[in-house]
């Protein structure tokens, strides 16, 4: 069985991100979408609430299972059984930092492999950061993100 992992904050999760998991699930035999608990930020929304919303907005595709994760992501794949890490390259202005934690990772676990999907072009401008900032100044985001992730960034702000 080829699972694959689609590690990040998820916070929120973004229609850009749906993209991704819907293209990795049609390579995979299972994806597993690892939601960040320690990230280095501060994210907006609780892990359990980040969750949730991932479950929510990915409940369609059979394959995907949302699952949280803390520590390396290599040491999380090797538990996991994962011989695959999905990344999502947006623009040329991913790369360079996409490319860095791929080798550091290639690094630290040989026989897990990295591999890049590019979102739908309509998409590919969507940024979770640039979601939470349009909706703490009270801008729309709902062509951005599902429905109910909209609903919880209008109570936030």
């Amino acid at each position: 069985m080829k699972i694959a992992v689609y590690p990040g904050t998820f916070d929120p999760i973004t229609n850009g991100h749906s993209d991704l998991v819907a293209r990795a699930a049609r390579l995979f035999d299972q994806v597993l979408v690892a939601v960040a608990e320690d990230t280095g930020k501060a994210p907006v929304c609780a892990l359990e609430r980040r969750l949730e919303l991932a479950r929510l907005v990915l409940a369609g595709i059979d394959n995907v299972t949302v699952v949280s994760f803390e520590g390396l992501l290599v040491d999380f794949c090797r538990q996991r059984g994962a011989q695959v890490v999905i990344r999502g390259l947006r623009a040329v202005s991913d790369f360079e930092y996409e490319f860095q934690l791929a080798s550091m990772n290639r690094r630290l676990a040989p026989e897990i492999e990295t591999l890049f999907l590019t979102p739908a072009e309509k998409y590919a401008f969507i940024s979770s950061t640039l979601v939470r900032e349009i909706a703490r100044l009270g801008g729309d985001v709902s062509e951005f993100v599902h429905p109910e992730v909209k609903r919880l960034l209008d109570a936030w702000r």
